[in-house]
């Protein structure tokens, strides 16, 4: 098995991070600073053979795996930073260590799904797997249905061309979106280039998993169904 996939199985957080984590140097393979290209060798047991350490700090065992969502607030920063008060990781339990799969803006609110399953972080995470996200706007003045033509076929800014999606209107200044791609700040820079701002951006589904009821700021862990269903889908 490659080492970062075992990380990500660990609870270190997606194969990305984990891989963040190699590159800087933190992660040392039977007393050498390791590489992303070293396997790890695998007991019975699935129980690591070699001595893998993190900062210095044995990492033994794989974490058994949880799922939580989070009906995130705004003002609340996706950044795991100790040091900032805004930040989510002031939110979590202290175990299991759990992180976000993706983030969403600090001025932005809704759904966040937070686990320390590497793979299934990786398989929503990564662009190939184009799994829906679907969100409520709101906008700063009424539009057109020019608007919403333009939005579902693709925008442009910066160089970049946004992939065909799903637009339906809610209101006369409200829509939802649905999602495949993750372009950073996607939504605003779309309706910014054809001449509106957001002033309300709220995720309401990843994929199967809704809001429903869960308050805004409040969390919960995944029913075992949930995490089925969620799994299921990533796989087809």
């Amino acid at each position: 098995m490659r080492l970062a996939k075992y990380l990500a199985q660990c609870g270190m957080g997606s194969r990305r991070e984990a891989c963040r984590l190699i590159e800087a140097g933190r992660i040392t393979l039977n007393g050498h600073i390791a590489r992303h290209t070293d396997p790890i060798r695998l007991g019975e047991s699935l129980n690591c053979l070699d001595n893998i350490e993190l900062d210095g700090a044995p990492i033994t065992k794989t974490e058994t795996l949880a799922y939580w969502i989070l009906n995130k607030a705004v003002g609340t920063d996706c950044r795991l930073l100790e040091q900032d008060e805004t930040s989510l990781v002031h939110l979590l339990p202290k175990a299991p260590r759990l992180y976000p799969v993706g983030r969403l803006d600090k001025d932005s609110r809704g759904l966040l799904l937070l686990t320390n399953d590497g793979e299934l972080t990786h398989k929503l995470m990564h662009p190939s797997f184009a799994h829906s996200k679907t969100y409520h706007v709101h906008l700063n003045r009424p539009f057109t249905d020019d608007f919403v033509e333009q939005m579902a076929n693709g925008v442009s800014y910066k160089d970049l061309q946004t992939l065909p999606c799903q637009v339906r209107r809610l209101s006369s200044d409200s829509f939802e979106i649905v999602l495949t791609q993750g372009l950073n700040r996607q939504i605003r820079r779309m309706a910014i280039a054809l001449g509106y701002k957001v002033i309300d951006l709220q995720r309401v589904a990843l994929m199967t998993l809704t809001l429903e009821s869960l308050a805004e700021g409040a969390m919960r862990p995944l029913t075992p169904q949930e995490v089925a269903v969620l799994k299921a889908a990533v796989t087809i």
